[in-house]
């Protein structure tokens, strides 16, 4: 467990050290802010269009931030060789994958309490309340479903050589699911077969992570989720991950270093 905290702990201060998260939080604060000082025709309401602004624009940076920085870890380790005396310590290699998964997860929750916290601060100015549940509900179970898109993205970076085509097709992947994962079981009930069961199967067989979007319910605040079901969302989460985080371990024990 020792080595596995101390891989976590190198990438969380190696992802605060690169300019990536504080380039994409001051661009989301600059827009939202802009945004919070407009007024159109009066309406007291715009602080719900205000929230959903920034709510998007956290949704985009926390997965930029994510994938970008899980797709490079091995491959990064490689090119500098680095890899070679990190194992030689000994430290397997399923102690390399869950510390960098453990260092990902906990660098991008960090950037998520700060990217929220401003959120909190922005509405709170405007609305002159806190509703700080929602903000919880959220800002937990949009972390959980980033546990999977980091094992995912980790994974991609055992099967593909560089970095970009990894981020790239991760992040298609992941907005593909988000905007058409919830809706492909009804597209396969209307195409013929075999068509039918092979979406079908898809279906059931993808991380569904449009469950985990809460963002209406935020800035509507038309209800709490109920946290029995929050707690179900995060064990499928971890069960998903660790599922990614498996055949990563399997390909990487396979797969030659040099």
């Amino acid at each position: 467990m020792n080595n596995i905290f101390a891989i976590g702990s190198i990438t969380i201060k190696e992802l605060y050290r690169r300019k990536d998260f504080y380039v994409l939080f001051v661009l989301s604060a600059l827009i939202t802010l802009m945004a919070g000082s407009a007024h159109f025709f009066h309406d007291d309401k715009i602080v719900r269009y205000l929230k959903e602004l920034c709510l998007l624009l956290i949704w985009i940076a926390a997965l930029v931030i994510a994938i970008t920085t899980a797709a490079r870890q091995l491959p990064a380790e490689r090119e500098q060789r680095t890899i070679f005396p990190l194992l030689a310590k000994p430290v397997s290699r399923a102690q390399v994958l869950l510390g960098k998964f453990l260092g990902c997860w906990l660098a991008v929750g960090l950037a998520l309490v700060m990217f929220y916290a401003f959120l909190g601060v922005v509405s709170a100015s405007r609305e002159h309340a806190w509703p700080l549940e929602y903000y919880i509900q959220a800002l937990w179970l949009q972390w959980m479903m980033l546990a999977v898109v980091i094992a995912l993205a980790l994974l991609g970076s055992i099967v593909f050589a560089a970095p970009s085509s990894n981020g790239t097709i991760c992040l298609v992947t992941v907005v593909g699911i988000l905007l058409l994962g919830g809706h492909l079981h009804e597209v396969a009930l209307e195409r013929p077969e075999p068509m039918q069961s092979f979406l079908s199967t898809l279906y059931f067989l993808i991380p569904h992570l449009e469950w985990f979007d809460v963002r209406d319910l935020v800035v509507h605040e038309s209800g709490l989720v109920a946290w029995w079901a929050v707690g179900a969302a995060s064990v499928y989460a971890m069960v998903y991950a660790g599922f990614l985080l498996f055949a990563a371990w399997v390909l990487f024990r396979r797969k030659a270093l040099n």
